[in-house]
């Protein structure tokens, strides 16, 4: 069993931030673009350490998707920045047409996502946008579970080819995943071993998992907790091992039921091997302006919510 330690409460998009910098000093033909959100989406320091390769396009989302397909087209590699609701719904026939079509390498990199962005309220806190990205043929959808994973990912990106959209968050989350990790696109991670069922997860909703694993074990229930950072390619080799040895799933998510994690595993183990399966996510709603903890758990995506899911689901087993 592994025990994972947090290590700090840090927020995911610095840990895209610094890796951007980085990526900055290590290839010139990493250049970025932002929609007036540049501290907002940590691409400040890159805009003053790399001015000439820094593309501020303002509030107009669709030119800044069409700037970046066409420097591709030079051999730049561009990432984007704003927020995901911005970054996905408000462009979405500009990624499909000018990126995903035609399979430019662009990396649509989108923070505050999701219900834990908080105050700002419905409007801003999207719930589709995985939906959205993963459905688009060529698409890679990856999202991390904290600051040093997304670290990891943004650098792994680097040296994808293709697009890809990187989903990441503004709140200060536990960080407990290594400093000095190698992120593998693709390749799902199991955090802790178990027999009685797989728990599925990806984000923010990881460090809920473990500490749910934590109270599982103490019911006498203990879990698999496998960290699906990369929603598209899905692991369906991990997943399938995994779930022949447990009998039954659960998966948890910061995002919509529909189109998510949850659907996505729902969908290949229907098709090669089903078993009884739960989903902590937001079930058909849209969001609520409040305090980010008190809303997690007021749509059920805490701790709390994932080990009642677990439970009714590890009754369903034969």
């Amino acid at each position: 069993m592994n025990e994972y330690i947090n290590t700090g409460l840090k927020d995911t998009r610095s840990g895209f931030g610094e890796a951007l910098v980085e990526l900055g000093r290590q290839n010139n033909d990493i250049v970025a673009l932002c929609a007036d959100l540049t501290s907002s989406v940590k691409m400040d320091a890159f805009a003053r350490s790399f001015p000439d390769r820094f593309f501020q396009t303002g509030i107009a989302e669709a030119n800044m998707i069409g700037i970046a397909a066409g420097l591709t087209i030079g051999g730049k590699i561009p990432f984007t920045g704003t927020f995901a609701n911005f970054s996905t719904g408000r462009v979405y026939d500009q990624i499909r047409q000018s990126i995903a079509y035609s399979g430019k390498n662009v990396k649509i990199c989108a923070s505050h996502a999701g219900i834990s962005l908080g105050e700002d309220g419905a409007t801003h806190q999207i719930l589709e946008d995985i939906g959205l990205m993963k459905m688009l043929p060529n698409m890679t959808v990856i999202n991390p579970c904290d600051f040093n994973q997304t670290k990891a990912a943004t650098f792994a990106i680097a040296k994808h080819t293709g697009p890809v959209y990187l989903r990441f968050g503004r709140p200060k989350v536990p960080n407990f995943t290594p400093s000095e990790q190698v992120f593998e696109i693709g390749k799902a991670i199991i955090l802790q071993e178990g027999s009685d069922l797989t728990i599925f997860t990806t984000g923010h909703l990881v460090w809920e998992a473990l500490e749910a694993g934590k109270l599982l074990r103490d019911k006498g229930i203990f879990p698999e907790i496998i960290n699906i950072h990369t929603i598209k390619p899905l692991d369906c080799e991990a997943v399938l091992r995994s779930v022949k040895k447990t009998g039954c799933v659960l998966t948890s998510e910061e995002h919509m039921m529909n189109g998510g994690l949850g659907d996505s595993i729902a969908q290949f183990l229907v098709r090669h091997y089903p078993v009884p399966m739960e989903m902590v996510a937001v079930d058909d709603k849209f969001g609520l302006s409040g305090k980010p903890d008190e809303l997690m758990v007021m749509f059920g995506l805490d701790a709390a919510h994932i080990v009642d899911a677990a439970i009714k689901v590890t009754s369903r087993k034969k």
